[in-house]
């Protein structure tokens, strides 16, 4: 059995950083334009979000939009830790030997980045409400 090395609110957003640049790589625009569609318009609306998401995209290159990661690495302490909390909350069950061993776990589990993007989703959809 592994001992859990505590981690700090700064190893958790470093993690989340990580997951959020694999996913950036992959054009998470499209993805949080369609999931904005969806829940705006149903289905049909996914096909609208996903043209959002573009937008998105666009508006990027602009140099207006800041990547995930900086937008993480830049949320006020309150902020970094409630998101710590929601991604405790996920990782608690897991065992761990140091940040660098869980961060392999993570990454290695398809099934947990989706979870913890599914955090970070919810991040952004707040960003793009202007809560």
């Amino acid at each position: 059995m592994l001992a859990k090395k505590p981690l700090k609110v700064e190893d958790i957003m470093k993690l989340l950083c990580r997951i959020a640049e694999e996913r950036e790589k992959g054009s998470l625009k499209p993805a949080v334009g369609g999931m904005i569609g969806h829940m705006v318009g149903g289905r049909h609306g996914a096909t609208v979000g996903e043209a959002i998401g573009a937008l998105l995209g666009t508006w990027m290159v602009s140099g207006e939009f800041k990547p995930i990661p900086q937008t993480i690495m830049e949320l006020p302490p309150d902020k970094k830790q409630k998101l710590y909390n929601e991604a405790m909350t996920i990782l608690k069950d897991l065992e761990w030997r140091d940040t660098e061993h869980l961060t392999t776990l993570v990454m290695g589990s398809a099934d947990l980045k989706k979870e913890l993007l599914a955090i970070l989703e919810k991040l952004c959809t707040k960003a793009l409400r202007w809560e």
